[in-house]
């Protein structure tokens, strides 16, 4: 082609774009884009580098007891302050709402806890105690009016919305968390809020009475969520992802608790409250091979195959699991179910993993 050939389609390309947008000006439909726009969705905007990332929604579960407040309140600390959070990278210092639907007196201690503990500035973190009706369509444009709002305060954008929990957020609508249609207008609010803001929406929820099971209610929870997190273990508590849309599944850290002092009150009585530990605990990840295991069974596992050969006696196993401790039955019952998978065996006062 001669110069003035190229100059002449060049110029009728540009042509075609702009003919392009202004017919797209007078568009009444949805929003679109184009297959040749798609390639700047491809990296994902984490927050917290594998856990939180903009325009997701990941859901934290444990039973009742099982630190998972404790927990989001640690995520928030590490969110606002632009810290790793387990040694996940934190990608984007943001703004974090979060909304305490129950015990938000418990959250705050929580919180100041750890401003005490690190000596910690003003943060961008805000708690919401307020009952949020996600049934009424008003609602949406009530909590994204709040978002903006401490936006403007903060001068920074916000990046992690937490519901603490989501059974609450269900019942002040007055539906079921037992029923996926309910279940679905929750969610769908939940994406109306991210649509708008671009925030990560984490959403802390409880076990059924079978752990094992996962979430309590509806099992819909599962295809509305990006990641399923669950939270077992007793006095070392291992952060598993059970489910995501694309990312690996597995443990992600272990933690343990810890019990900060204010002080004392009027009658001379300490006041404390339980937080996660800032103390490194080595995640006790799967090894190659090793089976898919339910929380605690895969726990022990990990301890007695990091042993070796030579295995460890039973009281030891049983100290560095630390899941019997309050809950012996639960120590006994994984330990049960992984001899009679054949993964473990005894021999003498040892206790080591089957290689046969």
């Amino acid at each position: 082609m001669t110069e003035a050939e190229i100059e002449g389609a060049e110029n009728a390309r540009l042509d075609a774009v702009v003919l392009r947008l202004d017919r797209r000006a007078n568009y009444k439909g949805f929003p679109y884009d184009r297959f040749d726009q798609m390639s700047g969705t491809i990296a994902k905007r984490h927050i917290i580098k594998g856990v939180f990332a903009r325009g997701e929604t990941s859901a934290w579960i444990a039973p009742p007891g099982g630190m998972k407040s404790a927990l989001m309140a640690s995520a928030a600390i590490s969110v606002a302050s632009g810290a790793d959070w387990f040694d996940k990278r934190n990608k984007e210092r943001c703004g974090v709402v979060y909304f305490a639907l129950e015990r938000a007196d418990l959250v705050k201690r929580r919180l100041e806890a750890h401003k005490i503990r690190l000596n910690l500035p003003d943060l961008p973190i805000v708690v919401v105690k307020a009952a949020v009706n996600f049934g009424a369509a008003e609602t949406v444009g009530r909590v994204i009016e709040t978002i903006r709002e401490i936006e403007a305060e903060y001068n920074c954008p916000a990046g992690l919305v937490i519901f603490d929990t989501f059974a609450k957020l269900i019942a002040a609508a007055g539906l079921d968390e037992d029923k996926a249609k309910d279940q679905g207008l929750i969610f769908s609010r939940v994406q109306q809020l991210k649509t708008a803001t671009d925030v990560h929406v984490a959403l802390v929820g409880h076990t059924g009475k079978n752990v094992e099971r996962g979430a309590r209610g509806s099992n819909a929870i599962l295809g509305d969520v990006d990641m399923m997190v669950e939270i077992s273990g007793d006095i070392i508590r291992t952060v598993t992802v059970t489910k995501a849309n694309d990312a690996p599944e597995g443990p992600l850290f272990s933690f343990k608790s810890d019990i900060h002092e204010f002080g004392v009150d009027d009658d001379g009585d300490p006041e404390t409250v339980n937080i996660v530990s800032e103390d490194t605990v080595s995640t006790q990840t799967a090894k190659p091979g090793e089976p898919k295991l339910p929380g605690n069974e895969r726990t022990m596992f990990a301890i007695l195959h990091d042993a070796g050969r030579n295995g460890l006696p039973l009281e030891e196993w049983n100290a560095d699991a630390g899941i019997g401790t309050k809950r012996r039955a639960y120590l006994v019952e994984a330990r049960l179910g992984l001899k009679k998978k054949g993964l473990v065996m005894e021999l003498g006062d040892r206790w080591m993993v089957n290689h046969s």
